[in-house]
């Protein structure tokens, strides 16, 4: 009889053990997540400033200018036109939201991914 109850307690705690592996798994998942939302929302000033959209309009001889000479016309609605108005005036609460939706949508596809990849590899 103490046979059986030892397997009993040890077969609960290898449950449990289970239980709360894949609640520290989605943990992390929301982490990634986040951080992908929140990393994404830190930098995008930076790296919008960067390829040359500034407060002061497009900077002579940067990525964008280039990009704006190759497109010739900027129609008003267009992606360009999105990033110009970004770095012109900055990120207000609601693109903050926008960039920070994408941000965490990018982290929830790495967290995807980087499971996917776990699992074909503990499968063979």
């Amino acid at each position: 009889m103490a046979g059986f109850c030892t397997y009993l307690f040890f077969s609960s705690l290898i449950e449990i053990c289970n239980d709360m592996y894949e609640v520290r798994e989605e943990i992390c998942k929301g982490a990634v997540i986040g951080a992908g939302g929140v990393v994404t929302l830190m930098f995008t000033p930076a790296l919008l400033a960067s390829f040359g959209f500034t407060s002061g309009g497009i900077a002579a001889g940067s990525i964008a200018a280039k990009i704006m000479s190759w497109l010739g016309i900027v129609y008003p609605g267009s992606v360009f036109a999105f990033l110009q108005s970004l770095g012109a005036t900055g990120l207000t609460w609601l693109t903050g939201g926008y960039v920070a939706s994408f941000g965490g949508v990018m982290g929830w596809m790495l967290s995807a991914i980087c499971n996917q990849s776990r699992n074909n590899t503990t499968s063979t």
